[in-house]
């Protein structure tokens, strides 16, 4: 059970795709020289690799070797190698996903001046079981990170692929299903002009207050309690679905991560940290600081001065008329509890820790 972390925690392969042509748009230098997460065009990926033999043995130090193509406008294609392991923790056992979740390896002097240039290593999230549901809880994660991004530049980039999967193997089927890959946690230090901490644990008053303000209603946004701004699981550093930025003599900067168990997501293998006694993952629990209320009223404005933009990325989803649905509903409750202060009073103030 994923919740045995938290007791503490509650205070040969080949692939091709289509590059899509960049939006029209003034871009930064950072984001010219890292093109993959400049554009939120969706990529059309085709993945040939031992599926079977990543599935069987799930090896998460050991590379599986293999070759990445990919089509470029004019209709040539760029190769490139590419290493391919399984990654992650709760979403690796096998009891939990079919399929788990992947990193890519990639060598920095093959990607200079393609799509992939500036990465390295890539998280790739992938839709767990082969069922159309989990598909569906794909497309809901990503939305929960490009909505963090729409508030903030301190986030993952999460750049969404439609990936065809091919066995070299020969034995599973997989098919066709959508996927995303996230900003490497070194890429984003670089971006924002911090360096990535490891530490043991920190302290509440270490955080940079208006961040982890904006982070904790972005998280009762989506409903997620699954993660720590100062601790990690009891065996593990710090922290719980959260990487630690930071420069000396700053305050510490929190970027959340993994959000499956959120009420977002609804993951069917989901369920809430029992010590905090919530009915399921879908019932929302503000776990903001109550010292940082004072910067409240304007993580507020911000997310209602976005709701428009936020709306119009969850409807520009392949999501099906049921989760379109309820992922609607959901935004709609959160802007709701935010439209109204006595909600807010009730929901959020008297909530926080």
């Amino acid at each position: 059970m994923k919740y045995r972390y938290l007791s503490h925690l509650t205070g040969s392969c080949t692939l091709m795709f289509l590059a899509h042509s960049l939006p029209i748009m003034a871009q930064t230098a950072e984001e010219a020289a890292r093109p993959l997460f400049a554009s939120h065009e969706v990529i059309n990926v085709r993945i040939e690799a031992p599926i079977r033999t990543l599935i069987r043995d799930r090896p998460d130090e050991e590379y599986l070797e293999g070759a990445f193509h990919y089509q470029l406008a004019d209709g040539s294609e760029q190769t490139l190698d590419l290493k391919l392991r399984s990654r992650g923790k709760y979403r690796r056992l096998k009891r939990t996903c079919t399929l788990p979740p992947i990193r890519l390896n990639f060598r920095k002097e093959q990607v200079e001046g393609t799509l992939f240039d500036g990465q390295d290593k890539l998280k790739l999230v992938t839709h767990c079981q082969s069922s159309d549901r989990f598909e569906q809880l794909v497309l809901r994660e990503y939305l929960a990170y490009r909505i963090l991004q729409t508030v903030t530049d301190k986030s993952f980039g999460a750049r969404l692929m439609r990936i065809e999967y091919i066995d070299t193997d020969g034995k599973e089927k997989q098919g066709t299903r959508y996927a995303f890959v996230i900003e490497d946690d070194d890429v984003i230090a670089e971006r924002i002009g911090l360096n990535k901490l490891d530490l043991r644990r920190t302290s509440y008053n270490a955080l940079e207050p208006r961040h982890a303000n904006l982070v904790s209603v972005f998280q009762f946004m989506i409903g997620n309690t699954d993660f720590s701004m100062i601790a990690g699981p009891a065996d593990d550093d710090c922290c719980h679905n959260v990487v630690l930025y930071g420069n000396p003599d700053q305050k510490i900067s929190s970027v959340p991560y993994d959000f499956d168990f959120s009420g977002m997501v609804d993951a069917p293998y989901a369920e809430p940290n029992p010590e905090l006694r919530l009915r399921d993952v879908r019932t929302r629990l503000y776990r903001g600081r109550c010292s940082n209320n004072q910067y409240l009223p304007e993580s507020l404005a911000l997310f209602k001065e976005k709701q428009t933009e936020i709306r119009a990325i969850a409807t520009g989803l392949d999501l099906d008329s049921r989760n379109a649905s309820r992922v609607a509903r959901y935004i709609d409750d959160f802007y709701g509890v935010i439209g109204d202060e006595g909600e807010v009073e009730k929901n959020i103030i008297k909530k926080c820790s």
